[in-house]
């Protein structure tokens, strides 16, 4: 997985929702993933589904809002208390959010304008030695402040680094750089292990361990798994060829092969970080043409339809190393920079979710109430052993925080379909 840190909070830049939302009723959800939404978000499963729904209800509102009224949108988040919640910049528009439905926040700087100020300390960072930049973990907008906040290496340069005095409204933080399944068929969330040719002849140094993403099909109608560009082997340059295996543990060597990568996508000018495998007969075989991902305890999740980003909104992860992991969106929108083996750094941009995640989640499924939110990416937690040890060392310094790839971005992308319910 992918080792970044980056900020908690951005500005809120969602997409209207063509269709209703459709979920799984609460009485048909897991139980672990019942066990996992009480343990990590203190909330009830109805909540759960509920306040994912509200996400995307205001997802969509906020979307034609600020098309609208740009100058008057300043963000939109879910509150601790599952109610939606509108920034704008004026009286009259206050007055128009609330006559929709939708509490009010009043913010001094509108959306369109923080963007254009974190634009411009993207720039100057850019411009920057790397020996200096790489003391940049990232930079954001926390837009529930109003302010746009660059994330420092709490060392000496980080410490020093002067920051540019055209820029208003900057925060600037320091900070320092399981069970066996149920269903024993592959799903979202599961392990997969991958290297540059046959595994039998692979060095173990050469072998990489990520998470399968959503199962999908591709413009041709084939089945695909869409995961992290950076689990590619051959990522600095997105080319295909390389293999994909479902591990044996008893001899890694026979292990067996389900497909392939097709190409993938890291760091480009949509800021993305994407791969498409392309399964063959036996992952096909192994059942990864469902819409299913890897519950808590080894239970199943169906997909049941796709959704956009919104802070506050309830979040679980699956992955291989973590399992089944809870949070909320912390920040729709966050920028990181990730440095490649050749020296050269791309800049990858997604959402941000205080649900942990550990080395070997990269490429898993993120999912809100029943429907897919994002891929994994990284995290500022990737080195730690568990989520406990990650929690406490992390607590100082405002948590864990995970990197997620919007969903609908990549299947737009990547010209896919998802499976869904």
């Amino acid at each position: 997985m992918c080792s970044t840190a980056f900020l908690l909070f951005a500005s809120f830049s969602g997409t209207a929702a063509a269709e209703p939302v459709v979920q799984s009723p609460a009485d048909r959800l897991p139980a672990e993933l019942v066990e996992a939404v009480q343990r990590d978000l203190k909330i009830s499963p109805q909540e759960y589904l509920d306040r994912a729904a509200r996400a995307q209800e205001l997802s969509a509102y906020a979307s034609d809002f600020r098309a609208s009224r740009p100058a008057d949108f300043a963000g939109a988040w879910i509150g601790p208390d599952g109610n939606a919640v509108v920034a704008v910049t004026s009286p009259a528009a206050a007055q128009a959010v609330a006559k929709d439905g939708y509490a009010t926040a009043q913010s001094p700087v509108s959306a369109d304008g923080l963007e254009k100020s974190l634009a411009d300390l993207n720039g100057w960072i850019a411009g920057l030695p790397r020996e200096i930049s790489e003391q940049i973990n990232g930079t954001a907008i926390d837009f529930i402040d109003n302010q746009v906040v660059i994330d420092l290496v709490n060392s000496p340069i980080g410490s020093a680094l002067n920051l540019p005095t055209l820029l208003a409204n900057i925060k600037v933080i320091l900070s320092p750089g399981g069970n066996k399944p149920v269903d024993p068929t592959p799903m979202g969330g599961d392990t997969y292990v991958t290297s540059t040719g046959p595994i039998a002849d692979a060095p173990t140094t050469d072998i990489s361990i990520c998470s399968f993403g959503f199962n999908a099909v591709d413009k041709s109608g084939n089945a695909v798994n869409l995961t992290a560009g950076h689990c590619n082997p051959n990522k600095a340059t997105g080319a295909g060829g390389a293999p994909v295996y479902l591990p044996d543990p008893a001899d890694i060597a026979r292990s067996t092969q389900i497909g392939s990568f097709d190409r993938s996508s890291l760091g480009a000018q949509d800021g993305l970080d994407w791969s498409v495998i392309a399964l063959n007969d036996s992952g096909i075989a192994f059942g990864l043409d469902r819409p299913t991902v890897r519950g808590a305890n080894g239970s199943t999740v169906t997909i049941t339809g796709t959704a956009a980003p919104v802070i506050g909104a309830p979040v679980c992860k699956s992955g291989q190393s973590s399992s089944f992991t809870c949070g909320v969106v912390a920040a729709d929108r966050v920028e990181t920079q990730l440095y490649m083996e050749d020296g050269t750094s791309r800049t990858v941009r997604g959402f941000a979710s205080t649900a942990c995640t550990l080395a070997g989640d990269s490429g898993g499924a993120i999912v809100t109430g029943t429907l897919a939110l994002g891929i994994t990416s990284g995290s500022n937690s990737g080195g730690a052993p568990d989520c406990n040890e990650a929690n406490l060392a992390l607590a100082q310094y405002g948590g864990t925080a995970s990197l997620g790839i919007p969903i609908d971005q990549v299947v737009d992308a990547t010209e896919s379909t998802l499976r869904t319910e």
